[in-house]
């Protein structure tokens, strides 16, 4: 739910997150791992798939809330390692073990669907546009590695629509480092008072946007709200790009 503060004028500038902001790219995994797992579920057998699936996503969360940045160039990789380790949980619970093999065709498997059910949020590229109608600056600020961001960019025609692109593994530095947002507005010209960070991390684009004087705003595309006991508080909550198009007058 939108907050009830009175929406500023468009700024000079945005920076905008890709995944989960202006593509569904990320969100809901454990849908996706129910998914892959009835998929390998005569494999999986004795074992239900749900309860792999649970497993598989547990050890996820857990090695992404302490992954060092250089495992988001390596999604590929650490999908593996994530699907190995669930297994391993499982069979440390005295579950029959489940082979390094079927681990990894899981992963890579989940890895095709993912790409395969990206789609631009309804919206998104007309609110875009109508941002840079309105003479707004425009940089799209993604984390992750450079051709597997760079092709979505294309396939999901982003290049023409921004005055800047940058995407980590490209420069070398990525979300939450403080000269992530500093290079962006360099790129585009302007400063921390004339930008806002729109994008659905957080940490990447609330905490640190706010210390730079950035204004920050969070989208809840799956309406969920703050995390219990979170003491973030974004400038702004929205559920899509399209609210903050301005009215035409």
């Amino acid at each position: 739910m939108a907050m009830s503060t009175a929406m500023p004028p468009l700024p000079r500038a945005m920076l905008i997150d890709m995944d989960d902001t202006i593509l569904s790219a990320y969100g809901r995994p454990e849908i996706a791992w129910n998914t892959i797992a009835e998929e390998f579920a005569d494999e999986l057998a004795p074992l239900p798939p749900q309860q792999v699936a649970t497993a598989v996503l547990a050890f996820a969360r857990n090695f992404w809330a302490n992954a060092e940045a250089a495992w988001r160039m390596k999604l590929g990789e650490a999908r593996r390692l994530t699907v190995r380790g669930g297994f391993a949980a499982l069979a440390a619970d005295g579950h029959p073990a489940l082979s390094d093999d079927l681990a990894d065709r899981l992963a890579n498997r989940f890895t095709t669907y993912r790409e395969e059910a990206i789609f631009v949020f309804p919206g998104a590229h007309d609110a875009i546009d109508a941002f840079k109608a309105r003479g707004v600056k425009l940089a799209l600020v993604t984390n992750g590695a450079a051709d597997m961001q760079r092709a979505k960019v294309e396939r999901f025609e982003l290049t023409h629509r921004f005055d800047h692109i940058q995407i980590e593994g490209e420069h070398g530095f990525g979300k939450p480092e403080e000269r992530a947002y500093l290079h962006a507005m360099e790129a585009l010209g302007v400063t921390a008072k004339d930008t806002w960070m729109i994008g659905d991390n957080l940490e990447w684009e609330v905490v640190t946007p706010q210390r730079l004087g950035i204004y920050s705003i969070w989208i809840d595309v799956h309406g969920d709200g703050l995390p219990e006991g979170s003491a973030v508080k974004p400038d702004r909550i929205i559920r899509s790009l399209t609210e903050l198009v301005p009215d035409p007058t």
